[in-house]
This record gives structure tokens, C-alpha cells and sequence, in this order.
């Protein structure tokens, strides 16, 4: 009997929580304006939630000797490529030695962290795998689609120098780098130059429909199309795209086939001049992967 009202007890506790946590989202009780950053509990729950996620997951990596160290490697190379991509997508929001971060990362909440001290805070396995796989309920993206192996690696290998460097040793670095570009790779490992040997799940062989529908919620696909298994707000900008599969024509009048639909996803304007579907850069790989997604949609 004293079991029984201790389950009632705590059934009673649970729906209560949630009819009050329900109440308040109801009633838009709770301010998600950016100028106002989230209470004290809301933030110390997210970042215990990342810290423990991000150990989870990144355990198992094993992290590739530093370019500079591995027999034959470009050091040099590999420190520039590191520097320039950091000063292309990094940058603007995390700043560095004796740098701010641009205006519109200032405002956002929570705020991107300066990384400077994040070798003392995280592994660089983890690390890697907050660049790669990005971090929801915050700003930061993934780059698993935008840098291959090699350049994932070196951005985690020059963060970890972060706090050896002075504003003026900061700035001569990256003014160093050049013209190093930190291009979208064509999504296969042996592409790159540097640290051939990749941890944690590189590009596999053939196309793959699982990959692919990750792949569409990363180039953001689901921003303009309604797609069946990937969360979206009900976009009404491009046509659904449930059944898919079942058209039998492409814009610009194409045969809808593996081969044509792969050409109108990394050309759209190519196939159809008047289209407003903008090209995303997808690699030739993740390409592949979202038509295998695509034509399961039946």
C-alpha cells in the first residue's frame, strides 16, 4: 500500500512538472530574446549536458600525430592550413590573442567562448569532435561536410597553440598563412594532403541513404523543403519532398534518375536558369549520398 502511494505520489510530482512546464511555454512566460542571456540554471544545465556529451562521444577517437611530427609530413604546411582556416571560420566568432570577435557573434547567447583556454578544458580528441560534429542549442556549426580530415585536424592542432601565442605572435601567424585556401573537400580522406590517417569515421565507400539524410539537414535542405525523417519548422519556400521517388521528372524538364538528379543538386542554375534553388557546395560524395536518401522517398 505504501509502494502504491509513493508511485502515485511521484505520477502526481511528474505531471504536475510537466503542466507547469507546459503552462509556460503556452503562455511564452519564458524570454528568448538574444539580448537577454538565459538564467543562471538554464546555462549551467546546457554546458553540464555538452561537457558530458562531448566525453561520451569522443572517447573512442584516436587522435593522429601532430603533421609536424609524422614522418615525411609538411609541418609547415599543415601550421598554415591550420591558421588559415581558423582565420576564415573561426575567427568571427571566437576572436584570438589581442583580437575581438566580430559584432554579430558579440550578440549572440550563449556567447562563443574565446578559445584560447580550450586546450585546458577539453582533449583534442574532443575538441575534434565539437569542430566536426558542431553543438546544438548554441551557434556552433559542424564542419564534417566543409573540411576534409586533414584541415578538421590542423584547425584542432593550431586552437591547442592558442595560449603559447602573444597578440603580435597571433597576428604574424596568421598573416603567414597567405592565401592558404580552406576549401569544401570533395569528401574523401585520401584527398588530402595531410594526416591521411583519420580518426573517427571518414568517408566511407559508395553512396549511403542514412549519411545522406544527415547530409540534407547540414546544407540545409530542410530550411526551404518539408523532408520526411529530418526535423525542420515546416518550411513552405520549395516543395515538399515526401514521395520523391515517385516523380518522374527533375526541373528543367530532366528524367528524374540518379545520374540527372545528382547534376541538378550541385547545379541547380545549370539545369535551370530560372531556378531560385541556390548551389550549396556539395561534394561529389555527399551528393551521391542525399540521391540515395531521396529515392527511398516513395
Amino acid at each position: 500500500m505504501r509502494a502504491r502511494s509513493v508511485v502515485l505520489l511521484a505520477a502526481a510530482a511528474l505531471l504536475g512538472a510537466a503542466g507547469a512546464a507546459a503552462f509556460v511555454v503556452r503562455a511564452g512566460l519564458y524570454d528568448v530574446a538574444a539580448t537577454k542571456p538565459h538564467l543562471q540554471p538554464v546555462f549551467s544545465l546546457l554546458e553540464t549536458a555538452v561537457k558530458h556529451s562531448v566525453r561520451r562521444r569522443a572517447r573512442d577517437i584516436a587522435v593522429p600525430r601532430r603533421a609536424a611530427d609524422a614522418p615525411g609530413a609538411d609541418g609547415a604546411l599543415a601550421a598554415r592550413r591550420g591558421a588559415a582556416c581558423y582565420r576564415v571560420h573561426c575567427l568571427q566568432c571566437h576572436g584570438g590573442p589581442g583580437v575581438a570577435p566580430e559584432p554579430m557573434s558579440l550578440g549572440m547567447q550563449p556567447l562563443p567562448p574565446p578559445l584560447v583556454a580550450a586546450a585546458a578544458q577539453w582533449k583534442p580528441a574532443e575538441l575534434y569532435w565539437i569542430t566536426r560534429h558542431g553543438l546544438k542549442m548554441t551557434g556552433m556549426p559542424a564542419w564534417q561536410h566543409r573540411l576534409g580530415e586533414a584541415d578538421l585536424w590542423a584547425v584542432v592542432f593550431f586552437v591547442e597553440q592558442l595560449a603559447t601565442f602573444t597578440p603580435d605572435d597571433f597576428a604574424a601567424t596568421l598573416a603567414a598563412a597567405g592565401h592558404e585556401r580552406c576549401d569544401v573537400p570533395e569528401g574523401t580522406v585520401a584527398a588530402s594532403p595531410l594526416l591521411a590517417a583519420s580518426a573517427a569515421g571518414g568517408a566511407a565507400a559508395g553512396p549511403d541513404a542514412e549519411r545522406g539524410r544527415l547530409a540534407m539537414a547540414q546544407y540545409g535542405c530542410n530550411g526551404c523543403h518539408t523532408i520526411p525523417g529530418v526535423t525542420s519548422a515546416q518550411p513552405q519556400v520549395g516543395p515538399p519532398l515526401a514521395g520523391f521517388a515517385r516523380r518522374t521528372q527533375l526541373p528543367g524538364g530532366l528524367a528524374n534518375t540518379a545520374q540527372n538528379l545528382e547534376r541538378w543538386l550541385r547545379d541547380p542554375r545549370g539545369v535551370d536558369a530560372h531556378t531560385a534553388m541556390p548551389a550549396l557546395g556539395l561534394s561529389a560524395a555527399d551528393a551521391r549520398d542525399i540521391v540515395a536518401y531521396l529515392t527511398r522517398l516513395r
